[in-house]
Parts: structure tokens; sequence; C-alpha cells
């Protein structure tokens, strides 16, 4: 081929296009005689929906053409011949309130096949369903090479050699390769089609971008706004001064319009300074009883300033067994509750702690997060039983004393963002606390953490605070990210997990 291509185009199908693409029609199905369309039939396509019909030009020469119509998914039967899918070729079928785009038309003329205008034209149909907000795009493939197989495989055997490569078929090799899978067999689908005996491969693509409809004004977010306190540990004079450096925080957050601001583990431990007098396991009970009247604070101030907090963790006395909770204090008011599952062996053997029994995820105006506390991170069954109910982002307050410590907790968390695809942010407190038995010394550097793919930064970090020093963190997660990561990642760690030999639940 000796032409010079300068100047390739995508531009809507005009009806003054309507001779020139007659011909390239007549030239792209030369195999079979009048396939192509009438004049009437293309004028009425671009009555109905001019935005699904479009043409490639290459130097001013229509290469490729891509033709289409909306259906609705509820109405829309998956065995369906071409003139019914049509409505007799008149494209009565489609509906301007339809919810999947069906493609009518695809064809590249000979000479320019192999220069991916026919990618060019399908990233369009993409593009327009996602803008569309439409459920994904369906249509009929051909299978022109079955005729040299009908008398070796049955159409769903020829499908499955395509698919493992020990066949070729240009056309439905194309389909696979652009992310459009096979649902069923259409027998008898396009009159005359002699290659593919008449068969054709129902295949469809899903918009992974689709919202249904909601009747209700509450809006989730898809940009969400990250704020992290890394809390300096220091002497308090009793309660209210603690929770107005709470609030100074909570402040500078919401005047940054975070969605969320994350408290370290057992950032209230400066008020067990009063009870130094006592044993570690009498002092941390006393500090326990301060832990109603801290949510109910935190609580207030979630609804006054517009922002969902993770108040870290605290202890709690239950039955007498004292256990590290912590409490999701909700912009609307609402209150959720999540435990430590694993108690350290410190936690045990200092202050009699008592490990939770609770996991889950919680619902938020920001998505689906779950929240873990310091030592739980560092056992990978639990963020993935948060995974596999949806969790896109994972909140983990900390308390770690040496940089050894701090670094189980760093890498840890890091490997969950990889292994479970979501975002994960780590909360600690820096600083000592001379005055205080077994809190003497604080060691942080908060993060956040993303996967590792293109979409996100080449290192999975982020943002990150300064290591021990006071400050607060602030970053933007985009939570349509991860549903691009899950469905065309460079891996995909989630779907490809071998659940034909191992399988995780709870109890």
């Amino acid at each position: 081929m000796d032409k010079t291509f300068q100047n390739i185009e995508l531009s809507f199908l005009k009806i003054e296009d309507y001779q020139e693409l007659k011909e390239a029609m007549i030239s792209a199905y030369s195999s079979m005689p009048d396939a192509y369309w009438r004049e009437h039939h293309i004028q009425s396509l671009l009555n109905k929906f001019p935005e699904g019909q479009i043409v490639v030009k290459v130097n001013g020469e229509i290469a490729g053409c891509a033709l289409s119509i909306m259906v609705k998914s509820r109405g829309f039967k998956e065995q369906h011949t071409f003139r019914q899918i049509t409505g007799n070729y008149t494209f009565n079928t489609h509906s301007s309130s339809g919810d999947l785009l069906y493609g009518i038309e695809v064809f590249i003329k000979e000479e320019f096949r192999g220069m991916r205008i026919g990618r060019r034209m399908y990233d369009y149909r993409k593009d327009l369903c996602e803008r569309l907000n439409l459920k994904g795009i369906v249509f009929g493939g051909r299978i022109p090479n079955y005729y040299k197989y009908a008398d070796q495989f049955s159409p769903k055997e020829y499908i499955e050699k395509v698919r493992l490569k020990e066949v070729h078929d240009p056309v439905l090799n194309f389909q696979i390769s652009n992310d459009f899978h096979p649902v069923s067999i259409l027998k008898g689908y396009l009159e005359g089609d002699a290659a593919s005996n008449e068969f054709a491969v129902l295949l469809r693509w899903d918009n992974i971008y689709y919202e249904a409809p909601s009747k209700s004004a509450a809006i989730t977010k898809t940009v969400v706004r990250l704020g992290i306190v890394q809390w300096q540990m220091r002497s308090y004079n009793g309660l209210q001064e603690l929770l107005l450096n709470a609030e100074y925080f909570i402040d500078a957050l919401s005047g940054y319009k975070s969605d969320f601001a994350l408290f370290p583990e057992f950032f209230n431990a400066p008020l067990m300074a009063e009870f130094n007098h006592l044993s570690e396991p009498e002092a941390i009970r006393k500090l326990a009883e301060f832990t109603p009247d801290i949510v109910e604070e935190f609580s207030h101030l979630a609804v006054a300033y517009n922002i969902n907090i993770i108040a870290g963790s605290m202890p709690e006395v239950v039955d007498d067994k004292l256990y590290n909770v912590g409490y999701l204090c909700k912009r609307d008011g609402k209150i959720d509750r999540y435990e430590k599952l694993h108690a350290t062996p410190d936690e045990k053997k200092v202050w009699a702690m008592n490990g939770g029994t609770k996991l889950q995820t919680f619902d938020t105006d920001c998505g689906k997060i779950g929240i873990l506390i310091c030592y739980d991170v560092e056992f990978p069954e639990l963020p993935r039983l948060l995974a596999d109910e949806g969790m896109d982002i994972l909140f983990v307050p900390f308390l770690t004393d040496t940089q050894n410590g701090y670094s189980r907790v760093r890498h840890c968390a890091q490997a969950r963002a990889i292994e479970n695809e979501c975002y994960v942010a780590i909360a600690g407190s820096v600083g000592n606390l001379p005055n205080v038995h077994n809190m003497d010394i604080q060691y942080a550097q908060s993060m956040v953490f993303t996967p590792c793919d293109f979409q996100f930064p080449t290192n999975g970090i982020k943002a990150e605070a300064t290591p021990n020093t006071e400050m607060i963190v602030i970053a933007d997660v985009d939570l349509d990210l991860l549903t691009e990561l899950h469905n065309v990642g460079s891996v995909k760690n989630l779907k490809d997990r071998r659940t034909d030999i191992f399988s995780l639940k709870k109890n």
C-alpha cells in the first residue's frame, strides 16, 4: 500500500456523505451483494440518533463507518435477528430513553484495515455510552470464518476455539480484544451471511461507570478528600483541653473541605497521666470512662463541621471486659462502632485487653469504607473480607513506639492497597508521654497508599507526612479509578484469584 496517510479524522456522519458511504460499503462487503444501506435508512438513523452515526475519514476519504441505535434493556431479548432488532430496517426499535447502545453496523474498507480505525470507532462508542450513562454496548457479531469449520465444530465450540486462539476469526478476535464478551449464539441472525452460516455471537461491553437513576437526593462522591491527623502526644489539663485540640484539627480539615478526618489509635492516651499512680490495667480502665463523652463530642463536631470523623480508637469496657474500639461519626449524625480484633501481645500482657469479634464495612456518602485498628492490618485476611464487601477506602488508625513497629504497619498497609485494589490511609501519633506508663515514646509517618498501576503514583504513595512531626495530611482519591482498575487494570488481583482452589469467608 503506497498511500501516505496524513490525516485521520473521526466525525459525525452527514447525509451528504451518502454516495461515498454507499461505495465504501459495497467495497467492504464485496462477498455480500446489495449489502449496503439505502439513503432513506441513513436519513432515518440521522433523524433519530445523530450522535450514534460516525465515520472515519483518511485524507478526506471514508475509510470506515459505525451506526448505532439505543434500546431498552427491560424489553431486550437476547435471541433476536438483525431484522427484528432494527424493526424490519425502519429503526423504530430505537428509543431515546434506552439504556443500551446497540451496534447496527461497523465496517472498514479493506485498504484501510490494520490502521486501528475500528478501535477508534469502538472507543467513540464506549465514550458515548459513558457520556449518556448507558448500561453498555451490545450487538450481533458476525463469525465470517465459521464456514471453514462448520462441519467440525458447533458455533459454541467455534467461539471457544477462537477464544483459545486455536482458530482465527478476524471479527470475533477483534471484538474480544476490545473487551467485548460473548453472551449467546444468535441463529439466523443476518440473512445472506453465508460465511457465518447466518450465525452470529451476541457480544456485550459493560459500562463500569453506569449509575442507575436514583429517587434519592443523596449524592455519593467519586472524588474523596481524605484528611489525616498526625497527632502530637502532649500533656493536657483534662478532657476539655484535649477536645479543643481535636476540634482545631477538625476545623482545619473542614476548612479544606475534607470528607474524612482520621485520628490515630489511643489519641486520648495523655489523659491517663492523672491515673499514673494506679497500675496499668487500672489506669486504662479509668481512661475508658472518657470514651462516651469523646464520642458524643466528636459526633457533634462531625455535624457542625460537615465532615466524617474516624475517632481513632479508645478503650471501652463492656461486661467488665476491656476492648480497644473506635467510632465513625458521620456528618449526618449517625454513629458506627468498630473493634480491634487482634490485641497485641503487649496489650494483652500489660492491660489485659481483649480482641473484638465484629468485622464489617460501613456505607458513607463517599462510598464503602473499612476501618482496621493498627495490628489488624497485619492480617491480610481481614482487608480481603472487607474488599469482598466492596470496600473502596481502608482507614488504619495506629500507635507504634519504635520504627520497626511502624514499618510493620506501614508495609502491611501498602500491601493491602495493592492486593485489594483500594486506597489505604494510616494515621499515627508522635511525641513522648513521660508521665504515662507503657506509653513513653511514639513514632509515626502517616500516609495515603494507592494501588500500583498507570492511574496511580508509580510508588503507590499518594501523600505522606513528615516523620515524627505534628501535622495534617490532605489527599484526594478518585473512586472511579478503582472501578477502572478492577476491570481493565494491568493486573486484576481480585478477579484473578484462584477461587477454584481456595476460599475465604467469615465465620
